[in-house]
């Protein structure tokens, strides 16, 4: 275990602890004294948590944010309460509206309910009310419900997020391990990735108190296409394949397809969502509702994915530049 200083009065409640972006955040704010409460619906399979604090620091509870009693039960006595719950696919009484919509005024109403002093909403940029895309129209509505039960909420919109367990970089890599090319829905569609441990540094500092309540909008520092972020790809993972364009249309026949599986590669939601942009607007820069509000430099990609995916490469990590599988 490590060892390092708690401070007993300071307690968050993190829904959606056991995922990707929460992993992480629960480490943070472990690092930085709190204990923390992992709220999830099965709390015997996120033990792997527990050694990234001190003993007792973090407890894993039961919580279903579709069960009123359970959110508030989670929420009890804490001083800040993180939502990180969301699908990006529906699944029997998983759906968008119940997780994504009523699931955040659920938490939302239960933080406050519980008189906890900071609230914090995972979101994501292209969430719109008026979008034609179900994830990002319930998205929106969490949003809303979130500001609407809990004043000085501070709502969190990253752009795609990466990292070592991500399911962008890593899912088409190990594509391309199989396959001679490489399938992309919407070339030109421009993304600005961010690195997980700095979206989980600035909702830490929002659940300290240092953000104020508001929308922030978080990407990295590069901007670039769908194409392009595969081209990037390939060169760490020194694999030499054909970057195809799918037609929209075929795409469509395809998620149709796939929607007879019970975990779809692609869905037709998703497909509506790759075609627009997802960046940080120039309205958030220019209102500094930006990593900048936490002071915050987000890293890089060229940081960040060599030290994951070399594991594509045919020789290893310790393959030689432009060496290809």
């Amino acid at each position: 275990m490590l060892a390092m200083e708690t401070n007993v009065e300071n307690l968050v409640t993190v829904f959606g602890g056991s995922g990707f972006v929460g992993r992480y955040l629960v480490r943070n704010l472990a690092k930085r004294g709190w204990r923390v409460r992992v709220a999830v619906r099965r709390p015997d399979l996120v033990g792997h948590l527990q050694p990234m604090g001190g003993v007792g620091q973090i407890q894993p509870v039961f919580a279903n944010v579709r069960d009123p009693e359970s959110v508030k039960a989670a929420a009890a006595n804490a001083n800040a309460v993180v939502n990180l719950v969301g699908i990006l696919a529906q699944s029997g009484h998983q759906s968008f509206n119940a997780i994504q919509a009523e699931g955040a005024k659920t938490v939302a109403q239960g933080a406050k309910a519980a008189g906890v002093s900071r609230f914090v909403q995972m979101s994501a940029i292209g969430a719109d009310t008026e979008s034609p895309s179900e994830y990002a129209r319930t998205t929106a509505a969490g949003e809303n419900a979130a500001i609407e039960a809990f004043e000085g909420a501070v709502v969190v919109r990253p752009s795609i997020v990466f990292g070592k367990e991500d399911q962008f970089f890593n899912r088409f890599a190990k594509m391309a391990k199989l396959s001679p090319v490489v399938p992309v829905i919407g070339p030109q569609t421009r993304f600005q990735p961010v690195y997980v441990d700095d979206v989980a540094e600035f909702m830490a500092a929002s659940v300290e108190g240092k953000v104020d309540g508001g929308t922030y909008e978080l990407g990295g520092p590069e901007v670039e296409t769908f194409h392009a972020l595969m081209e990037r790809m390939l060169r760490h993972t020194r694999q030499k394949r054909a970057i195809v364009s799918v037609p929209i249309p075929v795409a469509k026949l395809q998620a149709k397809a796939f929607s007879l599986l019970p975990n779809p590669p692609i869905t037709e939601d998703q497909i509506k969502l790759l075609q627009r942009d997802n960046v940080v607007s120039k309205e958030a820069i220019d209102e500094g509702r930006t990593f900048a509000a936490a002071a915050i430099t987000p890293e890089s990609m060229d940081t960040v994915l060599p030290t994951y995916l070399w594991v594509f490469r045919k020789h290893g990590q310790f393959a030689e530049p432009g060496s290809a599988a």
